[in-house]
């Protein structure tokens, strides 16, 4: 599952992406999927249920959901990933939290990544992403990038099946 940006700040991040592809840095510029939309992961799940789709949707009435950025984070894990963080405030944890236990309501937990759990899951965008140990380290990455946006919304719910390639948008609940 993962939680897409309102236009303005979906904006800053492509501009993020342009700007390390440009410097030769890894970026998620050059993944050419037309799925390819700078999102928040919440959670990954090898099947989507008819009682996970019940229950997201009452998630996504929660939508838009205000967030702020925290700034720039490395992850060494497997692979090197650099991202903006987000501040993983009451309503995001909360909402991550639903999520988390509307996969978990009908996933076995050893399918899941353990990554993605309440308690481990480090909220981010990514900016870049490489299996290249170490290829943000040591670099003047902020001097780069355009500063993170100061305040962003989460605006859509969806599903990415990595299997077949569809997108589903969770609605809301009439």
């Amino acid at each position: 599952m993962e939680l897409l940006l309102n236009e303005t700040a979906d904006a800053a991040v492509r501009e993020a992406w342009r700007r390390l592809a440009d410097a030769g840095l890894p970026s998620q510029a050059r993944h050419r999927s037309p799925t390819n939309s700078p999102h928040l992961t919440l959670a990954a799940c090898p099947e989507l249920t008819a009682p996970i789709r019940w229950e997201l949707a009452e998630t996504a009435a929660a939508l838009p959901l205000p967030v702020r950025f925290a700034g720039l984070i490395r992850f060494e894990r497997p692979t090197s990933v650099l991202a903006w963080s987000l501040v993983p405030d009451e309503a995001l944890t909360d909402l991550h939290r639903k999520v988390w236990d509307a996969v978990t309501s009908d996933n076995r937990p050893e399918t899941l990544n353990p990554f993605h759990a309440p308690g481990t899951w480090s909220p981010h965008i990514t900016l870049g992403r490489t299996r290249r140990p170490g290829a943000f380290a040591g670099r003047r990455i902020p001097g780069i990038l355009p500063p993170p946006p100061l305040s962003a919304r989460l605006t859509t719910l969806r599903s990415f099946d990595t299997e077949t390639g569809t997108l589903e948008i969770l609605h809301p609940r009439p």
